[in-house]
């Protein structure tokens, strides 16, 4: 098979739909070593006891979906109520359908806004790589006694990625464990749990970083193929030279609990 042409990667990257956090495309370009405590399965666990379940941020809800698909395989039941929230309209479309067999309702809300549910409405609140973490309103939608569950992206995730297309960037600890427990604590939770890993990336081709950059959009701010050609030609290279790029994401698990 003929070697594919820089731009006909970058063409390729550009054309893959961004909607929803399906990334079976990847197969075969991209791999994401996995965090050992396996977030689908220890959600999966929570659902089969959990009586109400909210799900923050759910993207295309292709991940709680999954964990209810599996929770009611082993219990043979799923949460009686089945919520989540999503900001970006295409993904709220697609988590509607996905979350839809188990009677799930996805709610429009911008990831800083104000949660539209009662207080103390779920026992179990979870949430797979927010962006935003509202503290005070996800303590306040917690029932005495119940749990936040998340995996979420720590400080300094993908730096030689973002730092190989934009330069030296200064360090930002806003998303470190130390903010993130402290931010739950003043909230009123007591944190249970809390874990950490750093993970291998690896791109085997500028097709997947382009796709990458624009579905994972934080990382690259404002990125366009077209806006950072030059650094796009210089991961071709790289990766020719190589065989891939490689690069770490930071994850960390956080278990907080609402006192009885």
């Amino acid at each position: 098979m003929q070697e594919q042409t820089l731009a006909e990667l970058i063409a390729e990257g550009d054309a893959v739909p961004v909607e929803g956090w399906d990334f079976s495309w990847f197969e075969g370009r991209a791999t994401e070593e996995r965090p050992p405590w396996g977030y689908s399965r220890l959600i999966a666990e929570r659902l089969r006891h959990a009586e109400a379940v909210l799900d923050i941020q759910t993207g295309g809800g292709e991940v709680t979906a999954g964990a209810l698909s599996s929770a009611r395989g082993v219990a043979s039941r799923t949460p009686a109520v089945v919520a989540a929230t999503e900001s970006w309209p295409p993904n709220v479309e697609i988590a509607r359908r996905n979350l839809a067999p188990f009677g799930g309702t996805v709610a429009q809300v911008d990831d800083e806004a104000p949660l539209p549910f009662g207080s103390g409405a779920f026992d179990l609140v979870i949430s797979r790589h927010p962006t935003d973490i509202v503290w005070p309103e996800i303590a306040r939608v917690l029932t005495p006694g119940g749990t936040y569950l998340s995996q979420q992206v720590g400080s300094g995730t993908n730096r030689e990625l973002y730092e190989f297309m934009m330069g030296p960037q200064p360090a930002d600890d806003s998303r470190s464990t130390a903010v993130t427990v402290a931010d739950a604590e003043a909230a009123g939770l007591e944190v249970t749990d809390l874990r950490e890993q750093a993970t291998r990336v690896e791109f085997f081709d500028v097709a997947a970083v382009v796709y990458f950059l624009r579905k994972v959009l934080w990382t690259v701010p404002g990125f366009t193929s077209a806006g950072y050609a030059e650094p796009l030609a210089r991961m071709h290279e790289h990766i020719r030279a190589n065989g891939s790029f490689a690069c770490h994401s930071q994850r960390f698990l956080i278990e907080a609990r609402k006192p009885s």
